[in-house]
């Protein structure tokens, strides 16, 4: 069914599949808009933290920000998912105000209270109300191209931010040579005309059907990517799905794993996304895991590739939305609309 590629273009209508395709460009174009981009002489003389403001699709490049530069940076990093600003803010705060759209609420909401305290704001958006706000207040604009999903757009808006912030303290973000090659090397692997025989993300995606599943990630490592596997199936696949992460989740939900609260977890798929760097605890608390559940319920493993973290972190996050874009035709969905969303969006603009 999978190998059937006239049915896939009837089902992907919005053809996501292109989006998917084109995911390696798009990093090396966000490249050069960070690059490109005038920030002013103040902002590397007077920044003393790092705020992100954004929502969904345009709020996980702050995670990856995050989870990359925790070891790199010497400043902290939040990531603001709210209508407000945290108390840290100050005149001092570089505020990323990411919104893909430009239009939405909260960080437009977000964007004012920035701008009334003074901080470093830059924005990055694909037009909107965020643009026109920005030329008002002379913020730095970062626009990348319109039209797309916000959830595919994750290239533009967090590699942005990274050459910038690598700009503004002169860190070393990553090999980019080397993430380019591998994002490539994933896509010809996974690519709708690799067959079913030879694409672990069309298998994947069989085994998954029809079951919940739960993504488990490895703190400060892959956490950014078991969460963002997690939102693709929601949005891609349109079922339910649960993240955690170690080492937490073996001091709580390892507790129902082991089948004492009479749970079915026969309905359950559980995906440990692995790395190299994991450490030799974390890689005995998996394996002891893995032996509770394997006469429970299924479970399969996604390794990072590339010998850099940036590399690490965003094939991980290519594999799941690949494995996400599958189940989505599997089940006979277009993977791009989001319903409820929109009727979300339409019942908001009533108040």
């Amino acid at each position: 069914m999978l190998d059937n590629l006239e049915r896939m273009e009837k089902i992907d209508k919005s053809k996501m599949r292109e989006l998917l395709l084109e995911f390696p460009l798009q990093c090396e174009e966000a490249v050069k808009l960070g690059e490109n981009l005038a920030i002013p002489e103040k902002f590397f003389r007077e920044m003393t933290k790092v705020v992100v403001c954004g929502l969904g699709g345009s709020a996980i490049g702050g995670d990856i920000l995050k989870t990359l530069l925790s070891e790199k940076l010497e400043l902290p990093i939040w990531v603001n998912r709210s209508y407000t600003l945290p108390q840290i803010v100050d005149k001092k705060t570089l505020v990323f105000i990411v919104s893909y759209s430009g239009n939405t609420e909260e960080t437009l909401s977000a964007y004012k209270e920035t701008i009334k305290r003074k901080s470093l704001a830059i924005s990055i958006c694909s037009g909107g109300k965020l643009r026109e706000l920005s030329k008002k207040n002379k913020t730095p604009c970062l626009v990348v191209p319109p039209g797309m999903p916000p959830r595919t757009t994750v290239g533009y808006l967090f590699i942005s931010m990274l050459k910038i912030l690598e700009r503004l303290r002169g860190i070393d973000g990553g090999d980019y040579d080397e993430l380019f090659r591998v994002l490539s090397e994933i896509r010809d692997r996974f690519a709708p005309e690799a067959p079913l025989s030879k694409n672990s993300a069309k298998s994947l995606s069989q085994e998954l059907a029809g079951k919940i599943p739960l993504i488990y990630g490895v703190e400060g490592l892959t956490d950014v990517a078991a969460h963002r596997l997690k939102t693709q199936f929601n949005e891609n696949s349109k079922i339910l799905a649960f993240w955690n992460v170690f080492p937490e989740l073996n001091h709580n939900e390892i507790v129902p794993l082991g089948g004492e609260g009479g749970i079915d977890l026969g309905q359950f798929y559980l995906i440990f996304i692995r790395d190299k760097d994991e450490g030799k605890r974390i890689k005995k608390r998996i394996g002891v895991t893995q032996s509770i559940i394997k006469e429970k319920t299924k479970y399969t493993e996604i390794w990072t590739e590339g010998k850099n973290p940036l590399t690490r972190i965003l094939s991980a996050i290519y594999i799941g939305d690949w494995l996400s874009f599958y189940l989505a035709i599997l089940q006979g969905v277009d993977p791009t609309p989001v319903k409820m969303i929109d009727l979300l969006k339409k019942e908001l603009e009533k108040v």
